[in-house]
């Protein structure tokens, strides 16, 4: 992972060089200029790098140039709008790393390069979704990093500040920060931390982030008072201080529009819920993230969409439809759920208050024989290894940006060759 040096600290010894390729003496001399003349010479030299380096291959904005750390104090903090992540014409296709330990996560990362994933994306279940971006990013740091998601409100903003700091410290620039709500029962029962108005907190939240980040970064006082925290300190021997790429893009998940329309207004991207339609995306999602942007005044194309998949594949007829079965099976357990009613409801499917019903006499079997061949393929992707990547392309066109494969056993979970094949179709 690219080490980021400050010019003079003991740990940086003569002739280390920056994540921008300056020697720390070069470094050095050049800090003694005014502060025009440093960012006028430091520009030839880092911008292409971090040209090539960083936005043609990470596909972050171009305004987000990476200064020498010794100019970070003095520079403000960017606030362009537009940080959805630019994309040079083809959508970027993730790994997603659940259900493993850290130890494999270097493993994942490796083969996640070969096969030519984008970025490597850890969920909030049975580990940390931390740690295993740490182990990736070392292994592979060309990778995105990012979390889809992490349950924001067990964590204090302050708390989540620092590891984050320190994950776009490490990778250069390259984390993604997404977080989510959970629902109610988790947050109360298994994290026993409060639950209030998850849309309006999340949102509290996230501009608290963005105001701790802040302080940090250009060396102002901390006073941030929203509706559900209030931070008002901060004293140099806890300030980490600025970094080169401060802009952190900050992902939020939901299915409904109200975290759809906060996502609009306040976010950089929208992890969109794998349980959804196009339909759905057209009716509900993305109107409800066009309101909330332009309340902001911002645009729908400021925000980058990313979702999952559930892909039912093979290659041949026999090994779809084996493939169709476990994810009638998903679609049957989402679609019983009363807050999720809507998605199949946008495509005229009015069954989920019989799924409902029938979950809670445990038909868990039964329900999946209401998912019918239509509705897997109105919800997922259906089709061969030959016509998958086109299908996404396809289904999706402009309304994502960001893709990662939801797969419940068969071909693509297993034959990483399959993988190489969708992600090369995607590409072309």
């Amino acid at each position: 992972m690219p080490s980021i040096t400050s010019t003079g600290a003991s740990s940086a010894g003569a002739g280390t060089r920056n994540d921008g390729g300056w020697g720390s003496r070069e470094m050095a001399t050049e800090m003694k200029r005014s502060r025009i003349a440093q960012i006028t010479a430091a520009m030839p030299a880092i911008a292409p790098k971090i040209l090539a380096r960083r936005f043609m291959s990470t596909g972050y904005p171009v305004p987000r140039i990476s200064y020498p750390v010794e100019m970070c104090r003095e520079m403000p903090l960017c606030r362009v709008r537009g940080r959805g992540t630019w994309y040079l014409g083809s959508v970027k296709v993730d790994f997603y790393f659940a259900g493993k330990p850290p130890q494999h996560a270097a493993e994942a990362a490796r083969e996640a390069k070969r096969l030519g994933y984008s970025g490597f994306f850890t969920a909030e279940t049975q580990y940390d979704p931390f740690f295993p971006l740490l182990v990736a990013g070392m292994e592979e740091p060309d990778l995105d990093l990012g979390t889809a998601i992490a349950v924001a409100f067990p964590r204090s903003p302050m708390v989540l500040a620092y590891t984050v700091w320190d994950l776009a410290r490490l990778s250069g620039g390259k984390f993604l920060l997404g977080l989510g709500t959970q629902v109610k029962a988790h947050i109360t029962r298994r994290f026993s931390t409060p639950w209030d108005r998850p849309v309006a907190r999340l949102r509290d939240y996230i501009l608290a982030l963005r105001a701790i980040w802040d302080a940090w970064q250009n060396s102002t006082p901390l006073r941030y008072k929203g509706e559900f925290y209030e931070f008002s300190l901060m004293t140099p021997f806890f300030d980490p201080g600025p970094i080169p790429t401060p802009t952190v893009p900050v992902y939020i998940a939901g299915v409904g529009p109200g975290l759809s329309r906060m996502a609009g207004e306040v976010c950089d991207g929208f992890h969109v819920h794998p349980f959804h339609t196009v339909k759905y995306l057209d009716q509900v999602v993305l109107p409800a993230m066009r309101e909330g942007a332009e309340s902001a005044g911002r645009t729908l194309d400021d925000v980058t969409r990313a979702t999952t998949v559930f892909i039912a594949t093979g290659h041949d007829d026999a090994e779809v439809e084996q493939a169709m079965a476990p994810i009638r099976q998903q679609i049957a357990f989402y679609a019983s759920t009363p807050s999720y009613h809507g998605v199949l409801e946008a495509s005229g499917f009015d069954i989920g208050e019989q799924l409902h019903a029938m979950s809670k006499r445990g038909q868990w079997a039964e329900m999946a024989e209401l998912i019918t061949d239509e509705i897997v393929a109105e919800v997922g992707i259906v089709g061969t290894i030959d016509e998958v990547g086109k299908a996404i392309k396809e289904r999706y066109g402009d309304r994502i940006q960001r893709v990662g494969f939801y797969t419940l056993g068969g071909v693509l979970q297993y034959d990483p060759d399959a993988q190489a094949q969708v992600i090369a179709d995607l590409a072309d």
